[in-house]
């Protein structure tokens, strides 16, 4: 069996042998999950009132696993794809360790049991925004905008922003405003996150015909769109302390983030040649996680605090 390499030419042979507990791990996008989880976490700390701690894990099990049965329905249905970019090439399924039908099944028998099991032992309200997730990321996002639309990242980005409110919603069954921002907060971030990625791995999407902004608009039309972006992003970063939802930390720590950010934005923007333009695309992109990690790790130990 052989595969291909990042420029489309063959490769050589691929592993063909039996998938292993840790191929299948792999297509669950770990690094993906860890962010899911905090996410959800934080959500779920910040609710008012309590959960059951037994209930608890429960529901942050139920929300880690939907979201790694997401992760390996996008790479069932992205291995063509996958397997012509150098970011995605030696994934399982280009590199013959998993076939697409295991990934499918695997996909598909996570995302049932994840929901039911929130649905049944939590409540329904955090199941069916589970559920909401698990189908926006596989059917709209990567089925329909990935390869339709290069604002398949602003629209599509609704997926990775539901953990924090299925987190809220375990807790008190009810979507609020509350949880409503925590939602925003990663729904204005993506853009600038993924854009930064895209920035640099542009010949990536271009080989495959993925319409990402810079493809389609050009490097310096993101630029100018992750710069708007950030700056509707950091204010509204701050807005938890305003309705009681992060305390005087969270205040200082979100302003300083965004001064940041705002900072690495403004150079992506300004620096457009060479090595680096690069290098202050992957700045920005390395930040940005560091920056939901921390926001929300403030508001997940503020509300610790309170309720151990």
């Amino acid at each position: 069996m052989t595969g291909l390499t990042a420029e489309g030419a063959l490769a050589g042979p691929v592993t063909s042998t039996e998938p292993s507990v840790g191929d299948f791990i792999e297509l669950m996008k770990p690094r993906v999950m860890s962010l899911v989880v905090f996410t959800s976490l934080a959500g779920l700390f910040a609710a008012p009132g309590s959960l059951h701690p037994v209930l608890a894990v429960i529901a942050i099990l139920c929300i880690t696993v939907g979201a790694g049965a997401s992760g390996a329905l996008n790479m069932w249905y992205d291995a063509d794809i996958d397997a012509r970019m150098a970011r995605t090439a030696a994934r399982p399924i280009p590199r013959g360790r998993v076939t697409a039908d295991e990934a499918l099944a695997f996909g598909s028998v996570l995302s049932v049991m994840s929901v039911l099991t929130l649905g049944v032992l939590v409540n329904w309200v955090a199941g069916a925004l589970l559920a909401l997730t698990i189908a926006y990321y596989i059917f709209f996002y990567t089925m329909w905008l990935k390869r339709r639309t290069p604002q398949n990242i602003v629209i599509g980005g609704a997926a990775g922003s539901f953990p924090p409110m299925i987190g809220w919603a375990a807790v008190t069954g009810t979507v609020t405003i509350e949880s409503v921002l925590l939602f925003l907060i990663i729904f204005m971030w993506t853009p600038p996150h993924f854009w930064a990625l895209a920035l640099y791995r542009c010949r990536d999407y271009e080989r495959v015909g993925v319409p990402m902004l810079p493809v389609v608009a050009g490097p310096d039309e993101t630029r100018r769109q992750i710069l708007l972006y950030s700056l509707v992003l950091t204010p509204l970063a701050v807005a938890p302390y305003f309705i009681g939802l992060g305390g005087i930390v969270y205040l200082v720590t979100s302003i300083a983030l965004g001064l940041v950010f705002l900072y690495l934005a403004l150079k992506v923007w300004r620096i457009r040649e060479g090595r680096e333009a690069d290098h202050a695309a992957k700045g920005l992109f390395g930040f940005s996680i560091l920056y939901l990690f921390l926001l929300f790790g403030v508001i997940l130990g503020e509300h610790l605090v309170t309720k151990i």
